[in-house]
């Protein structure tokens, strides 16, 4: 598997309601010169092909040049790959829209190359589209800490539980991953961070010549645009908060970890109520007669897993119970994962069956995206100290939400991490533009609607929140919602978005 796509890792109106009364935001978005830091112009050329990701034609690549550290302006500079996707309707154009990668670790570029054209649709030609790989992914500025393999796999990355809910081994591999990056990890892992990629988001748009940028944020990506809405609220035209987490500057990445277990109870009975559908009966993939049986089922296989690990398609990687938890959270983001996360749990209960992994479970990470999504969620915001009560927390949220097993809330390297400066999280507030239109479904694994909605509490009457019927992570243009779609793709368009917040059902 690729570099491209080992991408990490980490919520009651009618329909028609969301396409009543609308106010308008913003007008055409006028060139004058750019506000903010001096940048050399880019010198734009093809992108580099993407494994397993067409390039649409047209799309360019170039590399800006931003500080290694913005306190030291003048000094190391380091690369960070950027993309565009001209309009192809000049006559509409009415400003640029930056699309932000979810992660941390996902690629702007290759998001550009696999939204760019339904994009560009949606909004009628009425943008140029650009993104950025963040530092430590993609094209970008790269560097790694030096993990061991066995501690780069997702189930050893991610804190899993041991099978009887110990934590002892996840506080020796988090002592030793976090002591990892503080002795090896240099100056360019410690700039790995949402601050950095705000600073990274104005160097481009002046690079670009724009006063200002209308904006698409996805998962972590809708972090960091209300982060730059908010350090630099007058050079964001159009603000999508797409899939939303917690913004509480005290917790950040810990708060978004902590709401995991709520997100996929509230979530797994979608895939239950299609797993026990008689339609599966046809496909070979129906788990049990009533949707009510389809997780007491996953639950029995994945201790029987813990206790015996199953032989898999990959040689000296067996599929064990945490593997199988791991395969489940990551299946729960589309309705497109449910086939596959059956087929995987069909196979793993079949005495004779060997069990096909996901690609992402298959091996290690590489060593710099493995240091990088540990690092952004670190240098972020400090977390509780290893003696802060992990192990009885982990057991509380073990026996609350035992889908996800103690992970929640259990130690992680950012527990140890040593800081290059002190964190400050960018606290969002309702001071700025009445200018943001979120979507969020009520059902997300991932972003809760718990977190979103803290998210829309903090904007006040800066944001209105359309939440979507559809179960999933990632609803513009991501899951089918065509109320939700439209509803985003009208307010990029015209300005024109819901006058309260409202609901697209399925």
């Amino acid at each position: 598997m690729t570099n491209w796509t080992r991408k990490a890792l980490l919520l009651a109106v009618s329909a028609a309601a969301a396409a009543g009364t609308l106010t308008a935001v913003g007008a055409p978005v006028a060139h004058s010169r750019p506000a903010g830091p001096a940048a050399s112009p880019l010198a734009w050329g093809p992108c580099a092909p993407i494994p397993g990701t067409p390039v649409p034609a047209g799309q360019q690549c170039a590399t800006l040049r931003v500080p290694l550290d913005y306190r030291a302006p003048g000094g190391r500079t380091v690369e960070v790959a950027v993309t565009r996707l001209r309009t192809d309707r000049p006559e509409a154009r009415r400003g640029t829209l930056l699309a932000l990668a979810g992660g941390p670790g996902g690629s702007g570029v290759q998001r550009l190359a696999q939204k760019g054209e339904a994009l560009r649709a949606a909004t009628e030609g009425a943008y140029d589209l650009i993104s950025l790989d963040p530092r430590g992914v993609g094209g970008s500025i790269r560097a790694g800490c030096g993990i061991p393999e066995a501690d780069r796999h997702m189930v050893t990355l991610r804190s899993w539980p041991a099978a009887d809910g110990s934590i002892t081994e996840n506080a020796e591999r988090s002592r030793r991953t976090a002591l990892a990056c503080a002795r090896d990890g240099g100056p360019v892992v410690r700039s790995f961070s949402s601050r950095n990629q705000v600073r990274d988001i104005d160097r481009l748009r002046a690079a670009l010549g724009e006063r200002k940028l209308s904006v698409w944020g996805h998962s972590y990506g809708s972090y960091v645009a209300a982060g730059y809405a908010q350090e630099h609220p007058d050079r964001v035209d159009r603000l999508v908060l797409d899939s939303t987490g917690d913004p509480d500057p005290a917790r950040v990445g810990y708060g978004w970890m902590t709401n995991v277990g709520p997100a996929v109870a509230l979530r797994f009975p979608d895939f239950a109520a299609w797993a026990a559908d008689p339609a599966r009966e046809a496909e070979g993939l129906r788990l049990a007669r009533r949707a009510e049986d389809v997780q007491p089922l996953f639950l029995a296989l994945a201790r029987e897993l813990d206790r015996e690990p199953k032989e898999s398609n990959v040689p000296g990687v067996p599929l064990t119970g945490n593997r199988l938890r791991q395969a489940l959270h990551g299946s729960l983001n589309s309705d497109t994962g449910f086939a596959p996360l059956a087929r995987l749990i069909r196979s793993a209960g079949d005495p004779q069956g060997r069990p096909v992994l996901p690609p992402e479970l298959a091996g290690a990470l590489p060593d710099e995206d493995a240091s990088l999504t540990m690092a952004v969620i670190c240098n972020d915001v400090r977390w509780p100290g290893p003696d802060s009560g992990y192990a009885r927390r982990v057991a509380a949220d073990r026996a609350r939400y035992p889908l996800t097993a103690g992970l929640p809330a259990n130690i992680t390297p950012c527990s140890f991490w040593k800081h290059d400066e002190e964190p400050r999280p960018t606290r969002i507030t309702d001071e700025g533009p009445s200018n943001v239109l979120m979507i969020q479904s009520l059902r997300d694994p991932a972003t809760p609607l718990a977190g979103a909605l803290k998210m829309r509490a903090a904007l006040g009457e800066r944001a209105r929140m359309v939440t979507v019927g559809q179960g999933g992570h990632g609803m513009y243009l991501g899951n089918g919602n065509v109320c939700g779609d439209r509803a985003v793709s009208d307010f990029l368009v015209t300005g024109k978005r819901p006058a309260r917040d409202t609901h697209c059902p399925n």
